[in-house]
């Protein structure tokens, strides 16, 4: 009943900049936390950022942090994730998750809902 639909990848310089966006289904967005979450070839599935309900609390990777923004619009039902200042290290599959509360840490097993992902490609 809730499907999140992620868009906004695609290919970047380093240091060029990127807004992910993700739009949900359904009239209960603005009760659930949202998380970002990224995944690498060969590598594990890692958190990026989460922002509470309200939108009033946000955490993020240490990775990102100062670089990366979360935000959400909630009557428009969407969540977004401003990327700034980008990196090679940040090539990866991008996806939103929800769930039903804010956590300050978070593994992708904390998370009931998700997107198909969206690919960002960081070139040199």
């Amino acid at each position: 009943q809730v499907q999140l639909v992620e868009s906004g990848g695609g290919l970047v310089q380093a240091g060029g900049s990127l807004r992910l966006s993700c739009a949900a289904s359904g009239r209960t967005f603005s009760s659930y936390a949202m998380g970002w979450f990224r995944q690498a070839p060969g590598k594990e599935r890692e958190f990026v950022a989460a922002i509470s309900a309200s939108g009033s609390i946000t955490g993020y990777a240490d990775s990102v942090k100062g670089r990366f923004t979360i935000s959400r619009d909630n009557p428009e039902n969407t969540a977004y994730l401003q990327m700034n200042s980008l990196k090679l290290e940040d090539t990866a599959v991008y996806y939103c998750a929800a769930r039903r509360n804010y956590v300050h840490r978070s593994t992708p097993s904390d998370y009931d809902y998700w997107g198909q992902g969206t690919q960002v490609a960081v070139s040199s």
